[in-house]
């Protein structure tokens, strides 16, 4: 998604008071769905009974485009906010195919950016008010799991490489899941 059609649906969108744009009442709602990867394991985890849908799913880390900001920086936004990851850990960013879901149960259609990111250590994972718990899995385990709607389809996409970047600083983490 690039920052006009970002922009867009900020014009047409009323704000919350900090200036995100408040996708609550909208029909349609883009958003990243970022995959962590650490060797041949991805991450998942559990969503809370705190969230807006989707309770006692298993998810990964999600947040919804809603600042006129560049998608990378909303990516490490999220990852340090719902599992404090940090950026100097990222071995690699590959950005996905864009896809459409439209979820009938609560009339939301979702507009999926999925994201791979690829870490260069396991990391101690601290999970916020989002998810109550974690999991490394192989991708292909995903179906053993109850996932939120189509998840299997935002890894399938995640893994068709739009494009990448690295980042090769170094770090030393623990890991808890």
């Amino acid at each position: 998604m690039t920052l006009s059609q970002i922009k867009k649906f900020s014009d047409k969108l009323p704000k919350f008071p900090d200036g995100r744009i408040d996708y609550s009442n909208s029909k349609i709602a883009p958003v990243i769905t970022v995959f962590i990867k650490y060797q041949d394991r991805i991450l998942l985890l559990k969503r809370s009974d705190k969230v807006s849908n989707y309770h006692g799913k298993w998810n990964t880390v999600s947040g919804y485009l809603d600042e006129v900001k560049p998608v990378k920086n909303k990516i490490l936004e999220e990852l340090k906010e719902e599992l404090s990851i940090q950026e100097d850990i990222i071995l690699n960013i590959q950005y996905g195919k864009y896809w459409k879901l439209v979820d009938k149960k609560i009339n939301k259609t979702w507009l999926i950016y999925p994201v791979m990111v690829e870490l260069k250590k396991k990391p101690l994972i601290k999970l916020d008010w989002e998810h109550t718990d974690c999991k490394w899995i192989r991708p292909e385990e995903i179906s053993k799991f109850d996932i939120v709607t189509k998840l299997d389809k935002s890894l399938k996409n995640a893994l068709i490489k739009k494009y990448e970047t690295t980042n090769n600083n170094k770090a030393i983490t623990r890991f808890s899941c």
